[in-house]
């Protein structure tokens, strides 16, 4: 973007001139861009008009803002959609109570209130079911209160609940609620086509059953009637999923009949309690004993009748006994108790209430019984003639009738789904949905307290009626006929199916176009008209599993699981969204409260494993695979949601936690700040260092891989964010998690400076760096590199960070590899915190370095006693629970080398050369002839033939003299890539500590005391033959001895093992010296295939105790 807009280019006299200041545009559109601006008052913003419009065309744009249809994709991907934009913009028409009132009274009130809201007040009493419905009616109020917040903060496109929850909470929950929602609507669907077969097969055509349960008794009944509802709701299901399928438009338009039926029934249920209390309903019931017997095919209800002078025996005489006289044998209960007849509606006067105030819980098959009524019974005698009497159909508790009540309750979305079709959305969905809840929770509780006070308790606990005839207990109570009830809930639970199979697939549609789920995308796609029909077939598949299950109460708490999860996350949406207070947290509707939305997230909760605690844990863990799925699978979505608000705010919190302190060195791990170096085109140099990386990550700490650009900010930026595109693309080809970060600066130097201070915030910085060897360090155009890396080594010492030089880094393994055998060998020299001992642990985590062994050298000096020092250092490994061979190498003093002396003049002559010596490329190439001719006759002169020089195992020159090694050493003055030894391979990784002297080389410098007062500017060529004949600092010699001894000792030991972990020395304290240092470590390493050389922090970073 800066390139454009400072692109120059030249007019017709050459001259620059400036280019367009619109971003994105042509030259020849200038002229009419400044002239759109003219006469505005707008010349000083001119050049951000592209990217800043005007208030007032912002202003025009949000006020011809409307709402997409219902099951578009979200409202921000859609602005970009041309053929969108040209279609008319239908204007919304509907107000709060066509569209957000009526819609939710008739999806909460339903089939529950006309099938099994006497039976509920019957069994459970009028107590315990008004405690039911309080319940369930407070926690659809406070998720009302929650979704109105939601609703009313800022514009809800269509999609509704859907859309709130996961813009709310981001699409791992979105998706996760949203599928919950869907299969919560797709059961309820399957709830409602079961309902109105109940009501078409009991109480309009019994004669319709396919399967005749007619003398049937018990399980064989039972299975009767579950086919027939089987069968049936199957045929009903097709025929509604065409409907659907064809026109969803004649749906919409019966939504209203739907409803008035609604109304209407619930009107005549009232109108019969008022009539009741003046003149109550003829409805009697039959009673043997206090037992309710079934009036289907009972003539009159007695045992015999009086007709002219004799007395004759009834058809209930002939069900109990084995003939119709009156000598026959009857049933032992049936003999022993008297035939009365019971009002089975008494009246609301009637105070029946006081029966009915307590539970009445029963067994499955268990007789209907009447409270007060007194019965013979005889305990030794089995109960004969069951199927005389009403039974229970199943075993009714408390939390059973939880279950079966609250998808009454449930519908209160409705409003906000069609938040498309609103004229003020922001002010109908909160006044709507509110007022639909107030008053459906009215009528359920009215309906409680006037069911219990007007009704008999055998027949509220009659679930089919029948006692009565066969009527629905509803309808007993309604007026002026039990038909107004019968047909009014048919054609409500048929209206409330077609709506489910109608919002299901639309719900599913929404959330496959959102692409969070991948597998669902193919249920995004539909008709040309844009009707789901992949979605419609999903959802009638999924219907037909609850038809199969064919019971009504064995399905309602299926769907009550689902719609209390979901009720359940918008609640605690709100309340997130509350505490987190993000600025964009403005809501309209002012009366919500975060305690609210937790106290009806609690109540959900609750009443999920009230209702069923296997279907809650089978519904949660449905949600929680969903959440992982999308987690490793799904899309990635930023929708400013609350869960991304809890990370931050989470962050934040234990970001200002660590602050309080540095770890507890049992909380120690390496939090590593990797240095990575660009090539030209921005491209990582050493990729095998995040590869090491990820196999240190078993500590599971803080990576921050950091890289260098040389510029400035301005000019620069571009290839600082290819770069950090580069790094993260090869983080996550490396499984390396943690974070990039570039830094552009006039130099290298200072830029990794730059990262070692600042890499990390507050209390989550690094305390490790890792950086690889400089690899060709001898060669003059890599003398900064070897200068930035000792700056580097100074800087970590100076802010008592850990250091991990990997040297050879090429030669490291990649993820991909494995070690089937092999040996990751210490040499514990120094004691730096126990960074020696903790990094091969965490390497052998990996699987590349899993089959490895551990071994651990230490050095003994002549005074030490190296059988004491082997059992103390086993001890210290038991307690740190390592496992690792141990081997304690002696070093006994020797004289100095011949070739060591040598070695350590070359280096001073040459480190002395590369500082005093002033000659420009030429004049240093003419001069190096005599210069290389001086050298050999030096080292001739101190080294001579009888003299036979003790040397290193890998230094020897395979054929070589004494006279090349100077020689390849002076050529390096000249740039030239020469190895130090003609024999020793490229050195991978180079790591050592220091020295054989533990308290002298923690903190060894090197610098060089000769020729101190020499002018560099007056060097010549006599100045430097006249180095040749200088002698080497002594303090050099000896560390070049110790270094040479070490490392043939390693190289003895260790020269087969897959890494080498070394104690590396300090650099110099003055800038005297460096080359000397590079030297030593090179010396150190020499004949070392992988070797990581480690410097400590200065910190303890492993303990012996838990």
């Amino acid at each position: 973007m800066l390139a454009e807009i400072g692109h120059v280019e030249l007019d017709r006299d050459g001259n620059p001139k400036e280019s367009s200041p619109f971003i994105n545009s042509s030259s020849s559109s200038d002229v009419e861009k400044s002239q759109q601006y003219d006469g505005k008052n707008m010349a000083l913003f001119e050049e951000e008009m592209d990217t800043s419009p005007m208030v007032s065309s912002l202003l025009s744009s949000l006020a011809n803002y409307s709402n997409l249809p219902q099951g578009s994709k979200e409202h921000e991907e859609a602005e970009n959609n041309e053929e969108a934009r040209k279609k008319p913009v239908q204007a919304p028409r509907m107000g709060t109570v066509m569209g957000v009132y009526l819609p939710c009274m008739q999806n909460i009130l339903g089939v529950i209130l006309f099938l099994r809201m006497t039976w509920l007040v019957g069994v459970g009493g009028v107590m315990g079911t008004f405690l039911i419905v309080f319940m369930c009616c407070s926690t659809t109020m406070l998720t009302a209160i929650s979704m109105s917040a939601i609703a009313t903060n800022g514009v809800v496109p269509a999609g509704g609940s859907y859309y709130m929850i996961s813009r709310s909470l981001g699409p791992e929950f979105g998706g996760a609620v949203g599928i919950c929602f869907y299969l919560g609507t797709t059961f309820a669907g399957a709830m409602y086509i079961l309902g109105c077969i109940e009501i078409l097969l009991v109480y309009i055509v019994p004669q319709a059953a396919i399967f005749q349960i007619e003398g049937l008794e018990g399980p064989e009944a039972e299975a009767g009637m579950l086919n027939n509802m089987r069968v049936y709701g199957t045929i009903v299901l097709s025929l509604m999923a065409l409907v659907v399928f064809v026109g969803v438009k004649y749906v919409n338009k019966l939504a209203l009949v739907f409803l008035a039926c609604v109304i209407l029934s619930i009107l005549a249920v009232y109108a019969g309690v008022i009539k009741s209390a003046f003149e109550p309903p003829d409805f009697p019931i039959c009673m043997l004993g206090n037992r309710t017997l079934m009036s289907k095919g009972l003539d009159i209800c007695a045992k015999t009748i009086e007709r002219g002078n004799s007395t004759v025996t009834t058809k209930l005489w002939r069900f109990f006994c084995d003939s119709e006289f009156l000598n026959a044998t009857c049933d032992e209960y049936f003999t022993n108790n008297n035939v009365t007849q019971v009002q089975g509606i008494p009246g609301v006067t009637s105070g029946i209430l006081a029966e009915n105030i307590f539970s009445f819980f029963m067994e499955k098959n268990e007789i209907l019984e009447k409270r007060g009524i007194p019965a013979v019974v005889d305990p030794d005698i089995p109960t004969t003639n069951a199927n005389r009497y009403v039974l229970a159909d199943i075993t009714s508790f408390f939390t059973l009738l939880v279950g079966i009540y609250f998808p009454s309750v449930t519908g209160i979305m409705a409003g906000s789904n069609r938040s498309g079709d609103l004229q003020d959305a922001q002010k109908s969905i909160p006044i709507g949905t509110i007022l639909a809840i107030s008053t459906t929770s009215t009528i359920y509780m009215s309906c409680v307290i006037l069911f219990g006070a007007c009704v008999e308790g055998v027949v509220l606990r009659d679930k089919f009626g029948e006692g009565v005839n066969g009527n629905l207990v509803i309808g007993t109570l309604a007026w002026p006929s039990p038909w107004v009830i019968v047909f009014g809930s048919f054609f409500s639970t048929c209206g409330a199916g077609l709506q489910s199979l109608t919002g299901a697939p639309r719900l599913l549609q929404a959330i496959a176009r959102d692409g969070i789920i991948p597998f669902l995308r193919v249920f995004g796609h539909g008709k040309a008209n844009g009707e789901p029909t992949w979605a419609l077939l999903l959802t009638a598949s999924i219907c037909e599993i609850g038809i199969i299950i064919a019971s009504l109460d064995a399905v309602a708490p299926i769907l009550s699981m689902f719609f209390l999860m979901c009720y359940m996350f918008v609640n605690l949406a709100c309340a997130l969204q509350t505490l987190l207070r993000t600025p964009n947290w403005r809501p309209r509707f002012k009366f919500y409260h975060w305690a609210l939305s937790f106290l009806g997230m609690s109540l959900c909760l609750s009443l999920m494993f009230i209702c069923s605690w296997y279907y809650a844990i089978v519904a949660m863990g449905i949600a929680g695979c969903i959440y992982k799925y999308i987690e490793f699978c799904g899309a990635e979505k930023e929708w400013g949601d609350g869960i991304r608000g809890i990370s931050l705010s989470a962050a934040r919190y234990a970001l200002m936690r660590l602050e309080e302190g540095p770890p507890h060195t049992k909380n120690w791990r390496p939090q590593i700040l990797v240095l990575v170096g660009l090539d030209g085109e921005q491209n990582v140099e050493q990729p095998r260092l995040l590869s090491l990386t990820n196999q240190l990550k078993a500590g599971k700490g803080l990576t921050i891989v950091g890289a260098c650009v040389e510029g400035t900010y301005l000019n620069n930026h571009p290839q600082a964010q290819k770069a950090d595109q580069s790094l993260r693309k090869l983080m996550e080809t490396e499984r390396v998690k943690g974070f990039s970060q570039v830094v552009i600066s006039s130099n290298l130097r200072d830029a990794t400076s730059h990262l070692i201070q600042a890499g990390g915030l507050g209390g989550l910085r690094h305390n490790s760096v890792l950086v690889s060897f400089p690899k060709n360090w001898k060669q003059a155009a890599d003398n900064q590199r070897v200068r930035n890396f000792i700056e580097v080594v100074r800087e970590t010492t100076a802010a008592h960070l850990a250091l991990i030089v990997p040297k050879n880094i090429s030669a490291y393994p990649s993820n991909g590899e494995r070690f089937t055998e092999g040996h990751i060998d210490v040499w514990w020299i120094v004691h730096d915190g126990g960074m020696l001992m903790l990094l091969p642990f965490l390497l052998r985590q990996h699987k590349v370095w899993r089959k490895c062994k551990m071994r651990i050298f230490t050095v003994a000096q002549m005074d030490d006693n190296s059988i004491q020092m082997k059992k103390d250092l086993l001890t210290f490994l038991y307690h740190l629970r390592l496992d690792a061979e141990v081997e304690v190498v002696e070093m006994h003093d020797s004289d100095i080398s011949a070739y060591t002396y040598e070695k350590t003049l070359v280096m001073e002559q040459r480190s002395q050369i590369l500082k005093e010596m002033h000659l420009t490329k030429n004049e240093r190439e003419r001069e190096i002839q005599s210069i290389t001719d001086v050298s050999r006759g030096s080292i001739r002169r101190k080294n001579p033939s009888n003299l036979h020089p003790q040397k290193s195992i890998t230094e020897e020159p395979a054929g070589g003299s004494m006279e090349e090694k100077a020689e390849e050493e002076v050529q390096l003055i000249q740039g030239k890539n020469a190895t130090p030894t003609p024999t020793s391979p490229t050195s991978p990784a180079s790591l050592s500590v220091g020295a054989v002297t533990p308290g002298e080389e923690v903190q060894m410098t090197w610098s060089d005391d000769i020729d101190k007062g020499k002018n560099p500017a007056v060097a010549n060529p006599e100045t430097v033959r006249d180095m040749f004949n200088m002698k080497p600092n002594q303090s050099n010699v000896r560390r070049m001895h110790h270094a040479q001894k070490l490392n043939e000792v390693i190289v003895k030991k260790s020269q087969e093992a897959k890494l080498v972990l070394l104690n590396m020395p300090g650099p110099p304290k003055n800038r005297t010296g460096e080359e000397n240092y590079m030297e030593f470590l090179e010396v150190l390493t020499e004949g070392l295939n992988r070797v990581l050389l480690v410097r400590g922090g200065g910190r303890e970073v492993i303990t012996i105790y838990s």
